[in-house]
């Protein structure tokens, strides 16, 4: 079934989608299947994006879909750490000139499930923007998040923006669309991940 929900994101049928991922949880299919077949739905929605298959109104309903499935998952969640003391502090968000956003709150979300206090920059976020959130927070941790091949220059651009700042410690990972091994060594970022499963991993190891 969980190809039943990545079908029903791909053709934006939002109350289908919703339906199926309740199922799924419903019958016992753990919370972080439920999102790696959203992560799956929205890399083929980016694909077709890139490829002019689909547009914008696409990609925001795709978002709001998948905003909806969280809400469901959320309560299901059965790793939340109920302790009050932080593992750390992420700053996260989606780079300059990409306002891809779906990825980002599913990591994001993840993130926080999972014990970190997550600063979410939200879209579209210039490289000072980090460096500011960064000061100002104290963060351990930051996360770029980037859809579209547009966002590798400004991801570099970032974590070079926080080593000129001096904050040669702060670790920085990166992910979302395609995103590999290839693309942190050009960006200079400290890990990858391939989904939120990923993320929380790199930042658990790193804390």
């Amino acid at each position: 079934m969980t190809q039943e929900l990545v079908t029903a994101i791909v053709e934006m049928r939002e109350d289908d989608a919703v339906a199926v991922a309740t199922e799924l949880l419903d019958d016992g299919t753990s919370p972080t299947s439920v999102l790696d077949a959203c992560r799956d739905a929205m890399d083929v929605v980016g694909q077709r994006f890139e490829t002019g298959q689909c547009f914008m109104p696409e990609m925001i309903l795709g978002g709001e879909i998948l905003g909806q499935i969280a809400e469901v998952v959320k309560p299901r969640m059965d790793d939340v750490e109920d302790s009050q003391e932080k593992l750390g502090t992420i700053v996260f968000g989606t780079v300059e000139g990409d306002i891809h956003d779906i990825a980002k709150d599913i990591v994001a979300f993840m993130l926080d499930t999972n014990g970190f206090e997550v600063i979410d920059l939200g879209v579209d976020v210039p490289p000072q923007t980090f460096v500011d959130a960064v000061e100002t927070s104290g963060a351990d941790i930051v996360g770029l998040s980037g859809f579209l091949t547009l966002a590798y220059d400004p991801m570099k651009a970032t974590v070079q923006a926080l080593r000129d700042a001096g904050l040669e410690d702060v670790k920085v990972m990166v992910g979302g669309g395609q995103v590999d091994e290839h693309i942190r060594v050009y960006t200079g970022a400290d890990a990858w991940g391939r989904d939120a499963a990923a993320a929380v991993k790199i930042a658990k190891s790193w804390t």
